[in-house]
């Protein structure tokens, strides 16, 4: 944390100098976040960690920072570059196979636009899999999905973007693999996303993944996966979006699914539920040494206020049940898990 505070300071001088062009357009521009937590888990874990398959809002029964985010942004009429820097539990514990300095790395890339509306990004990027993001704001719930905690929040690499109109969106990426900054084989992984807006209500997303995920020394396994979600805006104040996921490794297969529904009950308060399943028989994501693997279904419910300007106070109520004791209250196996969690968020 002592390293990401002097790093941010850092970025303050040049927020000082952003500005406009002649068009009115921002040139530079500094944004930041902040997610500042309790969770308590009724199982109450010795460790204090949250299961092993969650990455956000990881600890029970202390306050804590989830995310703690600046960044620096550039853009011009070709140009753009993103610089942003982080710290809190979403990145100790999600980015903990990476070398520490990199671990505070939310975003490094550049990008340039050609004309035809052809468009490349290369470096650190948000990841091009999945509704959800580690950004607790702009997300309808306040934790994640099985789904999301299980695919990449990021990805390092090339990305070619097509958008011919307002209604598609296509992308082909190279990239080292999933969820790495540092390359962990001598292989490289493709990815490809489609959107189509048929409307103002409906969007539908189609994000693949192919890739060897093994280090050099162990057998190739490629790993195929496909992400879909569709997102429906039903009236003013009811959404909902339905996602899927699916992958096979070696011939073991895995697959999630989930409902979500958020309703706008007035200008300052959201409210939003989320029904969830995620199969991992083999245990290629999420490791069970019990027959049947992971087997798991949650729901989640939780309520947003937002009383000030760049200010928000959500709480969530969130059950996981699985087909396995995979969860222990006071070191005695259980098959479910019940926790609170409540979140103060910042943003400018």
């Amino acid at each position: 944390m002592i390293r990401f505070i002097s790093l941010a300071f850092t970025l303050f001088p040049f927020a000082q100098i952003s500005g406009q062009d002649s068009s009115g357009k921002k040139e530079l521009m500094l944004t930041g976040f902040i997610d500042f937590y309790y969770q308590y888990d009724f199982d109450n874990p010795a460790s204090k960690d949250r299961p092993a398959f969650l990455f956000n809002h990881k600890r029970h029964n202390e306050f804590n920072i989830n995310l703690a985010l600046l960044k620096l942004s550039y853009a011009e009429k070709k140009i753009k570059a993103n610089l942003g820097l982080m710290a809190g539990t979403y990145p100790q514990y999600n980015l903990s196979t990476e070398p520490r300095l990199m671990q505070y790395l939310w975003e490094a890339n550049i990008g340039y636009a050609f004309p035809d509306k052809i468009s490349i990004d290369a470096g650190i990027l948000p990841s091009h899999i999945g509704l959800e993001t580690a950004i607790s704001k702009d997300n309808w719930n306040l934790s994640r999905s099985i789904l999301a905690e299980n695919t990449p929040y990021y990805e390092t690499g090339i990305k070619l973007n097509y958008v011919p109109n307002e209604k598609w969106a296509t992308a082909f990426l190279v990239s080292n693999g999933w969820q790495n900054i540092k390359e962990t084989n001598s292989g490289k992984a493709i990815g490809t996303q489609i959107q189509f807006r048929p409307s103002g209500n409906w969007l539908f997303n189609s994000s693949t993944f192919i890739g060897n995920e093994k280090p050099d020394s162990s057998i190739k396994q490629v790993r195929l996966f496909h992400n879909f979600y569709t997102t429906y805006a039903i009236s003013e104040k009811i959404n909902a979006a339905l996602l899927f996921d699916v992958g096979t490794e070696k011939k073991n297969s895995w697959y999630g699914v989930a409902l979500l529904l958020q309703y706008i009950a007035a200008s300052k308060v959201n409210t939003a539920f989320r029904a969830e399943y995620y199969k991992d028989k083999n245990g290629i994501i999420v490791s069970v040494s019990q027959p049947g693997g992971f087997q798991t279904t949650g729901f989640a419910w939780n309520l947003d206020f937002y009383t000030l300007k760049n200010i928000s106070f959500r709480v969530e109520g969130r059950y996981l049940h699985s087909i396995n004791a995979i969860f222990t209250d006071n070191g005695i196996p259980k098959k479910n898990n019940f926790s609170l969690l409540g979140s103060m968020e910042i943003y400018f």
